[in-house]
């Protein structure tokens, strides 16, 4: 058995960075315009309120915040004080 020469506690990263010869050479491709069939769809869905790839959504964004408790919705659906 072999003794490692490092330290083996806690988490161990390695980070993966290309070098800036590379990085300057391999620069992303131009991003090339949607199909028109990909716009038409985009822009009849924008026009009945559906949601959009890319852009704002109210709902989600509601849907998906921090929880508000019970303030908007009653824990029952007793009327309250109605001896349940």
């Amino acid at each position: 058995m072999t003794t490692p020469t490092y330290a083996t506690t806690g988490r161990q990263r390695h980070v993966f960075a290309p070098s800036p010869v590379e990085a300057a050479v391999t620069a992303p491709p131009p991003r090339l315009p949607d199909p028109p069939i990909y716009r038409e769809t985009m822009r009849t869905w924008t026009d009945r309120g559906r949601t959009v790839p890319g852009r704002h959504d109210p709902e989600w964004a509601r849907l998906a915040g921090p929880w508000r408790g019970f303030g908007r919705f009653s824990g029952s659906p007793a009327p309250r004080g109605g001896g349940r």
